[in-house]
């Protein structure tokens, strides 16, 4: 079934996304655009390129004709495209990719600003699969956005942006995902009930059942056999492949019910590729 999503909530976080980003990159010294982040092969400069690249598509802009980086983090014909805009870019000063991204999302922003919600309502091609809205398909630009910008945070030792709404858009579409993670990724056995709590600023629980195949569910039918705890922030990084659980876990990642279980999902929950 196709998702839904508001115009106007989505256009307000993806104008404010884009601003933080902006505000994050002016100013940058050109270590810190070089600084290596926990993407493989990519810098802090390398992130924001990406970005530009996505934006420019969407403006059908023409892509660069550069031979592109290959590497084991290129996994798919995207991951080629996203390339070929990063490697255009790797020789501009920080400055000129500031200014550039900041033309390239207000075009994008006004673009945006323009559409009806019966647009944003409208069938839409998403890296998610063919069968969506583009309201779907910015909700996941957002969602790729934050967590680019806290991958640029993170490598520069940056602290986190964890405003709410921008923490509960990542996790609903998250939350598209999690009966992949918990039956395909992780394997949990047919029988499983999983609750996953997560606190910071924004507190939410997910509740999956494995009845054959894993899916979320209102309520469990008896007490969790799994059980994960930690904050939001460090969900949407492990979820988004940024960190190794294994540090985390007995801190700020605790584990409950069955600690085989719950340590073999903790150890499964990346998903985005």
């Amino acid at each position: 079934m196709p998702t839904f999503v508001n115009h106007a909530q989505m256009l307000t976080l993806l104008t404010e996304e884009f601003s933080a980003l902006a505000d994050l990159s002016a100013g940058l010294t050109e270590t810190q655009w070089d600084t290596p982040t926990c993407l493989p092969g990519w810098t802090v400069r390398d992130n924001l390129s990406h970005m530009i690249g996505t934006e420019s598509m969407l403006l059908q802009l023409p892509a660069p004709t550069v031979e592109a980086a290959t590497g084991e983090h290129v996994k798919n014909p995207i991951g080629q495209a996203n390339e070929v805009w990063v490697e255009s870019m790797r020789q501009r000063p920080g400055s000129e990719l500031v200014a550039r991204f900041v033309d390239v999302t207000g075009q994008r922003t006004a673009a945006l600003a323009s559409m009806t919600q019966a647009e944003f309502d409208a069938p839409s091609w998403t890296p998610a699969g063919p069968d969506e809205t583009y309201g779907r398909f910015m909700r996941i630009r957002h969602f790729d956005c934050f967590l680019h910008e806290h991958d640029m945070r993170a490598a520069l030792g940056m602290a986190d942006r964890p405003t709410p709404s921008h923490v509960e858009s990542a996790l609903t579409e998250v939350a598209t995902g999690l009966g992949f993670i918990v039956g395909k990724r992780a394997g949990m056995p047919t029988g499983s009930r999983v609750r996953i709590e997560l606190s910071g600023t924004v507190e939410r629980v997910f509740l999956i059942s494995v009845d054959g195949r894993a899916a979320v569910v209102d309520e469990l039918n008896g007490e969790p056999t799994v059980v994960l705890r930690m904050p939001a922030m460090l969900f949407l990084r492990l979820t988004g492949g940024r960190e190794d659980p294994g540090p985390h876990i007995g801190s700020d990642l605790q584990l409950g019910g069955d600690h085989a279980l719950a340590a073999t999902l903790a150890n499964h929950l990346a998903f985005t590729v």
